[in-house]
C-alpha cells in the first residue's frame, strides 16, 4: 500500500525552515525516497498599525508593526518498510524553536 507523507513547515525565519526542509531532502536522498518540494508556500505578512500618541494630542500618527510567515510544503512518496525508516529519521531531526512542523499522511491508490 503506499502512502503520501504530507510535510508542512512554517515560521517566522525563512533560513530555518530551509535549513529543515535541505535536511529532510537529505534523508530522502540517501535513503532512496522520492521527494517532491521544498514548494514555498504563499508568504503571510501580518502588519498591525499602533497609534504613537495614545492620549488623543497632536496628529494622528502610527507606527506599522510587521510580522512575516513563511511556508514550505514537502510530499514525501512511501511504499515500503524500507521507506518508513526514512520518515522515522524525519522524526529525529532537531528543529529549532520558531518552526513549527505538520505531518499528515494519506494513502494512494
Amino acid at each position: 500500500m503506499a502512502a503520501v507523507t504530507v510535510i508542512k513547515l512554517t515560521g517566522e525565519n525563512h533560513r530555518d525552515i530551509d535549513q529543515v526542509a535541505h535536511q529532510i531532502k537529505l534523508i530522502c536522498d540517501s535513503g532512496g525516497v522520492r521527494l517532491r518540494g521544498p514548494i514555498p508556500l504563499p508568504t503571510r505578512r501580518l502588519v498591525v498599525p499602533v497609534r504613537r500618541a495614545p492620549d488623543g494630542e497632536g496628529s494622528e500618527t502610527y507606527d506599522h508593526y510587521e510580522m512575516r510567515v513563511h511556508k514550505r510544503l514537502l510530499e514525501m512518496d512511501i511504499t515500503s518498510g524500507k521507506d518508513e525508516s526514512a520518515l522515522r529519521n524525519v522524526a529525529r531531526i532537531d528543529i529549532p524553536d520558531t518552526v513549527s512542523i505538520e505531518i499528515s499522511m494519506r494513502s494512494v491508490n
